[in-house]
């Protein structure tokens, strides 16, 4: 009896200490579910400010009115922005994030990148737009003056000047050339350009004999790295039989709304009449479209250069 009466106030002792230890864990694991909550902010997220376009004073500032931190990891240099000043973030623009979240940013770089201009009169528009790219320049604006043969280059200019071979100039700086054009040889077609971002449209209209001329975005762009990933939903002549002298001007309209965008190549009808070299082409009314003329902290802004 007396072995019967031991075992059962073991059994019990088992069991309560059991309970409480359940009871205790429990307890615990509530407990650090709160404060984990109170020191990761668990669910309270805010939109994170957009910091594009500022010093990294000004962003530094703006993170510590806004509760989050940023930190600089990379620099790049793009010449349609003031240097030093924020090109990108991650996370992105409203994207939400925690109270003390790190927001790494990508500077513009405070020093222009400088290159050597290289000769390019006697090439070809091809071989030009290959040593351009090839140095860290673009091409600019192609103009067309009568001569023997058809697309080889007789000057090189920048913002109307012509500039020598080995004169230093700013990366991406926009080199226009001059370029022959035979009479018997003077046409070209417009491409379909709709899907594409704005330096896939400019490469295809260079190789066409074409200039991009002004460059539109809708309300859903909202910054230089926005421009760079829109997709061209209209152009300005459109793409059609007509042929159209070289150096003729298409005008872009970009979005980032996808439902905007319509990539399946269109049937054309039969062959128009030959466009009037002296015709000057008209933009159709898009409805909610924005000339984007100035780069951030103003009322629109400015990402290329028409």
């Amino acid at each position: 009896m007396a072995s019967t009466s031991k075992n059962k106030e073991t059994w019990n002792w088992f069991l309560r200490n059991l309970i409480w230890a359940i009871i205790f864990i429990f307890a615990l694991v509530v407990v650090l579910q709160v404060l984990l909550n109170v020191f990761t902010h668990h669910g309270k997220v805010s939109p994170a400010p957009d910091f594009t376009g500022m010093t990294v004073k000004e962003a530094q500032v703006c993170a510590r009115r806004n509760g989050v931190r940023v930190d600089v990891v990379d620099s790049v240099y793009v010449s349609h922005i003031p240097l030093g000043t924020v090109f990108s973030q991650n996370p992105r623009i409203d994207a939400n994030v925690k109270k003390g979240r790190r927001i790494h940013l990508v500077i513009n770089a405070t020093v222009p990148k400088t290159v050597p201009m290289p000769n390019l009169v006697g090439l070809t528009l091809r071989g030009a737009k290959a040593t351009i790219v090839s140095r860290g320049l673009t091409v600019g604006t192609l103009t067309y003056v009568p001569d023997m043969a058809t697309n080889y280059v007789l000057a090189q200019k920048v913002k109307g000047k012509t500039v020598k071979p080995g004169k230093m100039v700013n990366a991406e700086t926009a080199i226009d050339l001059t370029l022959g054009v035979n009479a018997g040889e003077s046409l070209t077609y417009i491409p379909y350009l709709s899907g594409l971002t704005i330096q896939m449209a400019r490469e295809l209209l260079t190789d066409n004999a074409l200039n991009v001329g002004r460059v539109r975005y809708d309300s859903t762009v909202k910054t230089y790295a926005d421009s760079l990933q829109a997709q061209v939903y209209n152009q300005t002549p459109a793409y059609s039989r007509r042929p159209y002298p070289f150096g003729t001007k298409v005008t872009l309209y970009l979005t980032l709304n996808h439902s905007k965008v319509s990539t399946a190549l269109p049937v054309l009808e039969e062959e128009e009449p030959e466009a009037d070299s002296t015709a000057v082409a008209t933009e159709p009314n898009t409805g909610a479209e924005t000339v984007v003329t100035e780069i951030n902290n103003t009322s629109s802004t400015s990402f290329f250069d028409d």
